[in-house]
């Protein structure tokens, strides 16, 4: 059974998509190259990235940190797995700031995890990604596009487009110098040129939609 590494070659992917599509080609150039994510080496729990996930879903990066604080002082844990969720009840998860879905979908992700259902990263690297997708957007709170960034992020699979994801649209309509942004079935389309490395593309893609609203952002004039 093949196996998936985490990780890519990132110097190859720049020339690829420099030779493939002209116009991202220039913007690479003009950004520089975006080197490895030091995540892609460091292991990590399935199932405790899904839980956090599910924390800071809809909450700025402050106020979920201090609920995630919160959850893990109640279950004198820095992990969060069926096991140590299993410490506190629905009240005490209230009582930590964590809403009534995210609840639901705490205890729906550690349900599935004693069953067995949710992938470790040894299972993972012999699945690709449509299979880890499928396995994982079962749990209730979590989406397609969650999962697509534990692939990107964590386990640096080279050729994910997220093309729900308004960023990498933004990235492209700038791209193309169009008046609006692509639909994802047209992004999809667009991307077709950039595989195998779609996931070093939406990087790129990222960076270019906050180039570009820097440079539209008007300039103020000083008062003379």
């Amino acid at each position: 059974m093949p196996r998936h590494g985490r990780g890519f070659d990132t110097e190859a992917a720049f020339e690829h998509l420099s030779r493939r599509d002209r116009k991202l080609g220039a913007w690479m150039k003009k950004l520089g190259p975006i080197e490895r994510d030091p995540r892609w080496r460091k292991s990590f729990d399935p199932a405790d990235a899904l839980a956090r996930a599910i924390l800071y879903q809809q909450l700025s990066g402050k106020a979920a940190a201090t609920i995630v604080g919160r959850v893990e002082t109640a279950i004198g844990s820095d992990r969060f797995h069926c096991h140590t969720l299993a410490k506190i009840d629905d009240v005490g998860l209230r009582a930590c700031g964590v809403s009534g879905n995210k609840t639901l979908a705490l205890r729906d992700l550690a349900a599935r995890e004693l069953r067995g259902e949710i992938p470790d990263l040894r299972r993972m690297s012999t699945m690709d990604n449509d299979a880890i997708i499928d396995a994982l957007t079962h749990i209730r709170g979590i989406g397609r596009w969650t999962v697509e960034m534990m692939l990107m992020f964590r386990l640096g699979r080279p050729d994910v487009l997220p093309v729900d994801d308004l960023g990498v649209r933004k990235g492209a309509q700038v791209v193309d110098k169009r008046d609006e942004m692509l639909k994802p079935k047209e992004l999809l389309e667009r991307g077709e040129r950039w595989g195998p490395y779609r996931t070093y593309a939406s990087l790129y893609l990222w960076r270019i939609a906050d180039a570009g609203t820097a440079v539209k952002e008007p300039t103020k004039r000083s008062q003379e």
